[in-house]
């Protein structure tokens, strides 16, 4: 019996590749969210470890620690 191998597209392994990202995401937001972070810091908190921008950035508030301009040792 031989099977027939189904190759997929570009697109459609991207778009497979973003759709896992995206439940990954949302998956670690609830959990944050249920441990008592607000939800748009857990926004922030989870787009930043997948660098990449927040999904509603008005609501996220910039953290005032982390640093933009030059380091303690410029």
């Amino acid at each position: 019996m031989a099977t027939a191998k189904r190759t997929a597209t570009m697109e459609e392994v991207l778009a497979a590749i973003e759709a896992g990202r995206e439940k990954v995401m949302a998956d670690d937001i609830r959990s944050l969210s249920k441990l008592g972070i607000p939800k748009s810091m857990a926004v922030q908190i989870v787009a930043s470890r997948f660098r990449q921008k927040g999904a509603v950035p008005e609501e996220v508030e910039v953290d005032p620690f982390e640093s933009t301009g030059p380091g303690w040792d410029d």
